[in-house]
């Protein structure tokens, strides 16, 4: 990748995610130009989906714009023209994301042919997928638990069969693996896609939008279309410890995935560790507080991430350590046998 290129992805980088400004930089300097390049493809793509005064039909025209810059830069320029023109996208940071989505696609086309494999299917299966959930939509939840295990594999558990392919690109007992891993990345994606859904449930209903599986609750007498004031219904709460407990069943997953790569791939470890321990900590929060109505009373400090961050660094080089560090991170975490999970099993149904 030109050098024009890399400093541009540097710059929007920390301006669009202050966790990936730290976890990408770990990577290996091979796999560094492509992953930074995926997330800002992908947060590109969020821009449009969180836009929610945008119709689903101008939603996906916008994704097929921007598909299409994928293989000809110069469809770019009409992807960030016709995104801007809308008015909506109203964010300093976000605007100069929108306004530089040439640059980055620029920048993807000068990544090694098989990253570029690897990112656009990923960006494709995102954006598809998406568009077929914007329709779905709705303040009071999902349908049912296999809509919301089957939107967390467009919105991540793509994202990590990604990863896998980068990675297997690099180390070769990776790639022996990759089918196992290529599993395990699903959970692992399911895993951190089902925290942040939980952690900001009420800013998403602020906007109109619940990704909560409407069947859960009503297992638990509460009807989520009927009921107010969610948070003070005991259902709502066993509910949220219930999805609690199949998040760390998938985190434990992802924990599973991290001890297979080799530990001379510290790098990767690390990427791969302070995001399950960020995760597994705003879990606990949540099962401490499941009646919390704002993002805010879940969100981590900075001291308890500086604290994940430094055992996480100590231990990567060890798998002992490190089993000992991911056994205390679930400490007294809601658990949930396999068979309980029922179609919140990681994975999809392959119409997507």
């Amino acid at each position: 990748m030109r050098p024009s290129s890399l400093a541009l992805q540097d710059r929007l980088l920390p301006g669009v995610s202050r966790t990936f400004a730290l976890t990408i930089p770990q990577l290996p300097m091979a796999l560094r130009p492509a992953i930074t390049n995926a997330y800002l493809l992908c947060r590109i793509a969020d821009t449009v989906e969180d836009s929610t005064a945008m119709a689903p039909d101008d939603k996906d025209a916008h994704y097929q714009r921007l598909l299409a810059g994928l293989n000809d830069v110069s469809a770019a320029r009409k992807f960030s023209e016709a995104l801007l023109d809308t008015g909506l996208i109203q964010d300093p940071l976000e605007r100069d994301l929108i306004d530089q989505t040439p640059g980055v696609l620029r920048a993807f086309g000068e990544l090694p042919v098989d990253q570029q494999a690897a990112l656009q299917h990923c960006v494709t299966t995102m954006c598809q997928g998406m568009a077929d959930f914007e329709r779905l939509k709705d303040p009071y939840g999902l349908e049912d638990s296999g809509c919301l295990r089957d939107y967390c594999y467009v919105a991540a558990g793509c994202v990590g069969e990604m990863l896998t392919r980068l990675f297997a690109g690099i180390h070769p007992r990776i790639h022996e693996q990759r089918e196992e891993f290529r599993r395990l990345s699903l959970a692992f994606g399911q895993g951190l896609q089902m925290t942040n859904i939980l952690k900001d449930v009420w800013d998403d209903r602020q906007r109109g939008i619940c990704w909560l599986p409407r069947d859960v609750f009503e297992a638990r007498g509460i009807d989520l279309t009927q009921t107010q004031n969610w948070q003070d219904h005991p259902g709502y709460r066993d509910g949220i410890r219930f999805l609690v407990a199949v998040a760390h069943h998938h985190l434990r997953l992802a924990q599973d995935y991290t001890l297979r790569i080799p530990a001379s791939e510290v790098g990767i470890r690390r990427f791969c560790s302070w995001s399950i321990g960020m995760a597994l900590a705003t879990l606990r929060k949540i099962a401490d507080n499941p009646g919390y109505t704002a993002s805010g009373e879940v969100k981590i400090s900075r001291r308890r991430l500086g604290l994940i961050v430094a055992t996480n660094n100590l231990s990567v080089g060890n798998d002992t350590r490190l089993r000992g560090v991911f056994r205390l991170s679930r400490y007294r975490l809601p658990c949930v046998q396999e068979q309980e999970i029922g179609p919140l099993l990681a994975g999809h149904d392959g119409n997507i």
